[in-house]
C-alpha cells in the first residue's frame, strides 16, 4: 500500500510587526536630508529627488524620527538594534503562533536571519526565552544574506522538515535598517539606501509533510540557490567603525535583467513548468527599477507585482523581511488550490533566491 501523505512541507501562517514610528516618506527624507553632517545644500536635494522616486509612502523606523538628527555610533545603534530586534522578532513570532494555532512548545526549529545589527548569543535565543520555545529546539542563525535572507530562510526551512516531517518550524527576519544610518557619507549609494530602506520584523511557521494537511497556505515544494560569480562587488555591506555601510552598484537592475530569467526558466523547467505555469509571483521588492526589470524580462500579466509593489508602498524595502511580507499579501487572498507560485528574491552576493509554491 501506498503512503498518500503529502511529501512537501507547508506554510501555515506568516505575520509581520514593525517599530512604533512609522512617517510618510516625505517626512522621512525631510530630516534624514538634514541629518547628513558632510553633505551641501546640493547633496541634500539630491536626497530628496531620490526619495521622492522610490514608490515608497511610509516606512517604520526603530527610534523616533527626530532622534536621527543626532549622530551616534555603532555601539549606540547596536544596540537599540538588539533591544529592538527582540521586541520585533517576538511580536511577529508570536502572532504567526497564533494564526497557526500552535503552542510555542510544538516548535521544533527556528531559522533566524538578518544583515543590519549582530549580538552573541544570536538573537534567537532571547526570543526562545520569551515565547516559550523548547529549550532543545533547533536553532539556525543566519547573518549577511541581505534581501535573499527571508527566501533562502524559507528554503532552509524547507531543508530542515523534509528530514523532520512531523515536526514545526518557525522563520524569523529582523531587519532594522535605520539603524544602519551613515550620516557622515554622501555617496550615491548610500543615499539610495537611506531614502529606500525600512524597519520590520516577520515570522513564519511551517509545518511538516506529516502534517501540512493542517496548514492552509503554501507547500514548499522546491528551492534553488544561485550564488553568482564575480558578483561580490555588485551589492552588500561592510563593516568598519561607524557600522554596517551600504554599497549598491547602479547596475544591478542590468545583471538582474540579463541573468536572472534564465536562473528562473531553467528552474521551473526542472519541474516541468514554465513561467506560464506560475499564477502568482511572490518577488522582494529591491526598489523601483528592480521591478521594473522583473515585469519586463519576464512578461509578466498586468498586475503580477502588484502585492510588491504594495510592500514597498507602505513599508518600504525591508530586507530579509520584504519576501514575507509579500507571502502574507498572497496567503490572504490566495490563487485557485492546485496553482504554482514562485518566490524569489535576489541578495548581496549576489545571490538570487528561489522557492516553488503550490497551493
Amino acid at each position: 500500500m501506498s503512503d498518500a501523505r503529502p511529501t512537501a512541507p507547508r506554510v501555515a501562517s506568516v505575520a509581520v510587526a514593525t517599530p512604533p514610528h512609522r512617517h510618510r516618506q516625505r517626512d522621512i527624507a525631510a530630516v534624514f536630508a538634514g541629518a547628513f553632517l558632510a553633505a551641501d545644500a546640493v547633496v541634500r536635494r539630491q536626497f530628496t529627488g531620490i526619495a521622492a522616486h522610490t514608490g515608497i509612502e511610509y516606512r517604520h523606523l526603530s527610534l523616533p524620527l527626530a532622534e536621527y538628527r543626532r549622530p551616534r555610533t555603532f555601539t549606540e545603534y547596536n544596540e537599540t538594534w538588539a533591544v529592538t530586534a527582540h521586541q520585533v522578532g517576538h511580536d511577529a513570532l508570536v502572532r504567526a503562533l497564533d494564526a497557526a494555532d500552535v503552542r510555542p512548545d510544538e516548535v521544533g526549529a527556528i531559522v533566524t536571519t538578518t544583515t543590519t545589527g549582530a549580538c552573541v548569543p544570536s538573537f534567537d535565543a532571547g526570543l526562545i526565552g520569551r515565547v516559550g520555545l523548547p529549550r532543545h529546539v533547533a536553532r539556525m542563525p543566519m547573518l549577511g544574506l541581505g534581501c535573499a535572507g527571508g527566501a533562502a530562510g524559507l528554503a532552509r526551512t524547507r531543508d530542515y522538515l523534509r528530514g523532520h516531517p512531523d515536526q514545526i518550524a518557525v522563520l524569523v527576519s529582523v531587519e532594522l535598517c535605520s539603524l544602519n544610518f551613515q550620516c557622515t557619507d554622501a555617496s550615491v549609494a548610500n543615499l539610495v539606501a537611506t531614502g529606500l530602506f525600512g524597519d520590520a520584523g516577520a515570522a513564519a511557521v511551517v509545518f511538516g509533510a506529516h502534517r501540512a494537511p493542517e496548514a492552509a497556505g503554501p507547500a514548499l515544494v522546491a528551492a534553488r540557490s544561485r550564488l553568482h560569480p564575480e558578483t561580490e562587488h555588485l551589492m552588500g555591506m561592510r563593516l568598519g567603525t561607524d557600522g554596517f555601510v551600504v554599497f549598491l552598484s547602479p547596475h544591478i537592475p542590468d545583471f538582474v535583467e540579463k541573468h536572472l530569467p534564465g536562473e528562473i526558466h531553467g528552474f521551473l523547467a526542472g519541474h516541468g513548468l514554465t513561467t506560464q505555469d506560475i499564477a502568482t509571483w511572490v518577488c522582494h521588492p529591491g526598489g523601483p527599477k528592480v521591478i521594473e526589470v522583473l515585469d519586463r524580462c519576464l512578461d509578466l500579466p498586468p498586475g503580477a507585482l502588484d502585492r510588491t509593489r504594495a510592500s514597498l508602498a507602505e513599508r518600504g524595502n525591508i530586507s530579509s523581511a520584504s519576501v514575507l511580507d509579500v507571502l502574507h499579501r498572497t496567503m490572504a487572498a490566495p490563487p485557485a488550490p492546485g496553482s504554482h507560485g514562485l518566490l524569489l528574491a535576489v541578495g548581496p552576493g549576489l545571490t538570487s533566491e528561489l522557492v516553488l509554491l503550490h497551493w
